[in-house]
């Protein structure tokens, strides 16, 4: 299976090398792309990083809310999608979503525990569990909360269609393992 990954930003980042580097290809989507109607990209996972709602970081949320849709079809069509924290205590910042999350906002460095899947433990593999920087919490949501700190979620995860939306506080590179194996679990989807 052909893997491929979009990250969503406005200019190019080094996690973009970063994915690449993790053995996966990944394309630079920028929010004018993205919400052009006529884009075609053909992704196994789009990927949102941290500060996507906060306007001193990027102007990535207006395109977000115009490709809500789309990206509820790239998911229900088999496509992975990664959101990481948006870095702003704002009502709707992931009304984009194709379910319910509120966020808020605070930096601090967490003790993670991990459960579920196994996507959350995956996702922060790599890191000293009782230790892991996070830039908020989640509540409330409709998603499962596969990693918390006493109680609290930092990671949530959802089915939506044949595709998973898995949404991350946690302020770090996911784990290479996590890379591969999030990317080369999704269907190869255009978006």
């Amino acid at each position: 299976m052909s893997c491929r990954a979009g990250f969503v930003w406005e200019t190019p980042q080094p996690f973009v090398r970063y994915i690449e580097d993790c053995g996966i290809p990944c394309e630079l989507v920028t929010p004018y792309v993205l919400a052009a109607p006529f884009y075609r990209g053909s992704f196994t996972c789009l990927i949102i990083p941290t500060g996507f709602g906060n306007p001193a970081y990027c102007r990535l949320l207006p395109a977000l809310r115009a490709s809500a849709d789309r990206i509820r079809r790239y998911v229900e069509n088999g496509g992975n999608l990664l959101v990481f924290g948006a870095m702003i205590d704002k009502e709707g910042v992931y009304d984009w979503l194709p379910f319910s999350v509120t966020y808020r906002h605070a930096f601090s460095p967490r003790n993670v525990s991990c459960s579920g899947t196994g996507l959350a433990g995956d996702l922060v593999h790599d890191y000293d569990p009782t230790c892991i920087e996070c830039d908020g919490t989640f509540s409330p949501h409709e998603g499962e909360a596969t990693g918390t700190d006493g109680g609290s979620a930092i990671v949530i995860e959802k089915k939506v269609g044949a595709g998973t939306v898995l949404v991350t506080s946690v302020h770090e590179y996911p784990s290479r393992g996590f890379i591969q194996k999030f990317c080369g679990s999704g269907t190869q989807t255009l978006f």
